[in-house]
């Protein structure tokens, strides 16, 4: 009884996940529940996702990031180098395993890293810029973010395209990151790393690493569509289920049960025809700008499921959608991550990191656009 209060408390304490169901709901009283509900649902991308879930979960218990975390930071010697790693980490490393867990990973990590090596003043601006590094570098590839996911499965690209429309913007931000690396403080400092956290955990079971690692390849080809989703979903869940059961419970079935109910509202508006012209004449040519600006107010995520069925321009709304992900603390839910994590311990500098935040975030996204209208 106990956990099913906890989980109870859990999907009324999430904002996102009830402002889709009520949109869900409402939106059923104008279009009667029949059977095109279940074609509203894209049943592949969840799949996927779910999938993925799964295995960064396994990855995650097994403490595979961490370990390749400490082997990097052995070979650390000045204060920029430290930073660089634990801003690039996010960077390269979301576009496998997503920007928020690469958030939830690498965050509490550098907090501690931070900390032990007497690095306080350099704290704020390595955390905010590693929580832009995640949420831009999860643009190149499909799996970096949930919106990504979908809208490959959506508009049926090929990886080449989909790295092209993204590489421009991708490494804009890369070059704007090593330079703001360069600006954190003690840059020069000479330091070193020590023993406990360069290998701050081996490896769980080394034969379970080698099980996710075949998943994963598996779920790449089902994103390719090498695979069908089905089939992979399937033998996640037989493989998953006899080795380790508990794994299967931490996926976000709270960021699925959202694309749910998203899906069932800007199906329901689709089929209201006054509705969907009215929707289609704003965002019509405007995709990039609306998608960045809804964005800012409901985060990314959403912003994509509800507009993608009022446009056939996705390449303007992956772009705006990904970009958009900067702005506010809001604009891209994973950013909530970077502010609990480190306002849960400096809870006196929350005003300050808000500040540094939103200042970094302004000129990244000032870039981007620029580069939007000027390519």
């Amino acid at each position: 009884m106990a956990k099913v209060k906890h989980i109870f408390k859990k999907l009324i304490s999430d904002p996102v996940l009830i402002v889709a169901w009520v949109l869900a709901v409402i939106s059923a009283f104008f279009v009667k529940p029949d059977k095109e509900y279940f074609g509203y649902i894209d049943w592949r991308s969840l799949g996927i996702l779910w999938g993925l879930m799964v295995i960064i979960q396994g990855f995650k218990e097994n403490s595979v990031f961490e370990k390749i975390a400490g082997v990097m930071l052995n070979k650390v010697k000045k204060g920029w180098q430290l930073s660089m790693i634990l801003v690039l980490m996010c960077f390269f490393g979301s576009m496998l395993i997503t920007n928020d867990v690469a958030l939830i990973t690498f965050i509490p990590f550098a907090i501690m890293i931070l900390h032990e090596c007497n690095r306080e003043r350099s704290m704020i601006p390595v955390i905010v810029l590693q929580t832009v590094a995640a949420n831009l570098g999860s643009m190149l590839t499909p799996i970096g973010n949930p919106q990504n996911l979908y809208m490959y499965g959506l508009t049926g690209m090929d990886i080449k395209s989909f790295v092209m429309l993204f590489l421009p913007s991708a490494a804009l931000s890369l070059i704007m990151l090593i330079i703001g690396v360069m600006l954190v403080p003690g840059f020069s400092e000479t330091m070193k790393v020590g023993g406990d956290f360069a290998a701050i955990k081996n490896f769980g079971s080394k034969w379970q690493v080698i099980v996710y690692c075949v998943l994963f390849v598996t779920a790449l080809c089902s994103v390719l569509r090498i695979i069908p989703w089905y089939i992979m979903a399937i033998a996640i869940l037989l493989v998953v289920f006899f080795m380790d059961y508990k794994i299967l419970f931490r996926a976000d079935y709270i960021l699925l049960l959202t694309f749910i109910g998203f899906f069932v509202f800007t199906g329901n508006m689709g089929r209201i025809p006054a509705v969907k012209e009215f929707l289609g004449n704003i965002i019509s040519g405007n995709e990039f700008g609306v998608s960045i600006i809804a964005s800012q107010v409901i985060s990314n995520v959403p912003a994509t499921l509800m507009l993608s069925g009022f446009t056939t321009n996705y390449k303007d709304l992956m772009l705006g959608v990904n970009v958009g992900g900067l702005g506010t603390l809001i604009a891209s839910m994973a950013s909530l991550i970077s502010y609990k994590a480190y306002t849960g311990s400096y809870k006196e500098n929350r005003g300050k990191y808000l500040l540094s935040f939103t200042a970094v975030n302004v000129v990244f996204l000032t870039a981007l656009i620029a580069l939007h209208f000027w390519t």
